[in-house]
């Protein structure tokens, strides 16, 4: 919608405090598997370093209340749990991408929500926290937000197992990678809504990316070891 920016945010700060459950990735040091020759990133070597500001000039201040009274208690998304990687990369996906600025909680309390069906060793927690922070606003970008009631929701249009991770594995040395160790590439749609002038609005924008899992013969259900960039999915 012309006018109308819902987008555009700064890589987000995990130095916030508030945060409703304890964020132990953050405290620990990322021991991150290497796969010699191959060009995998997220649970290689994790997503570069960027900024998911897209340039776009921020629209006049509205009218609607800074921070609005939600209609309902709020309650955080859970990360449902699953054995089937695909199952569970999607509902991982679907859990990243939900959020309300309007809900009273910020960018750590969702963070949190997806740490918690991380890898149990906590070795990929540091860098998966990295990874999660990267997909959400920062501390500013969100009160920004905030004033335009902004909320966001995933719908996924298709999931697959890469076949650059395919090979991966193949090119991998026995013990590099636990078993049950995979990649799911995800594309879908990112709908984001909001008030301008006290007028509902939306928009979408078509996302891509890819979610590493460790599932069985290694645990009895699947946890969340990285994440790629986002838009640079394995292809």
């Amino acid at each position: 919608m012309a006018g109308v920016h819902l987008v555009g945010m700064k890589t987000p700060d995990l130095s916030e405090p508030r945060t409703r459950r304890r964020l132990i990735a953050a405290l620990i040091a990322a021991v991150v598997v290497v796969l010699a020759g191959v060009g995998v990133y997220g649970l290689i070597t994790g997503p570069p370093s960027h900024d998911n500001d897209e340039g776009e000039t921020p629209g006049p201040v509205v009218t609607a209340p800074s921070d609005p009274a939600p209609t309902t208690t709020p309650r955080l998304p859970v990360v449902r749990t699953s054995d089937d990687p695909q199952t569970f990369a999607r509902n991982v996906a679907t859990v990243l991408f939900e959020w309300d600025t309007a809900s009273g909680f910020m960018p750590l309390d969702y963070t949190s929500v997806v740490l918690d069906v991380g890898d149990p060793t906590g070795q990929e927690q540091a860098g998966l926290a990295s990874d999660i922070a990267a997909y959400l606003p920062s501390r500013d970008a969100w009160l920004e937000l905030r004033q335009y009631a902004t909320a966001q929701h995933l719908t996924i249009d298709n999931t697959f197992i890469p076949d650059s991770w395919t090979t991966a594995v193949e090119q991998a040395q026995p013990g590099q990678l636990a078993e049950g160790t995979v990649a799911v590439t995800i594309e879908g749609t990112r709908h984001r809504k909001g008030l301008w002038n006290d007028e509902p609005v939306t928009s979408e924008h078509a996302v891509a990316f890819t979610v590493f899992v460790v599932c069985g013969p290694t645990y009895e259900t699947c946890h969340l070891l990285r994440l790629s960039q986002l838009d640079n999915p394995l292809q």
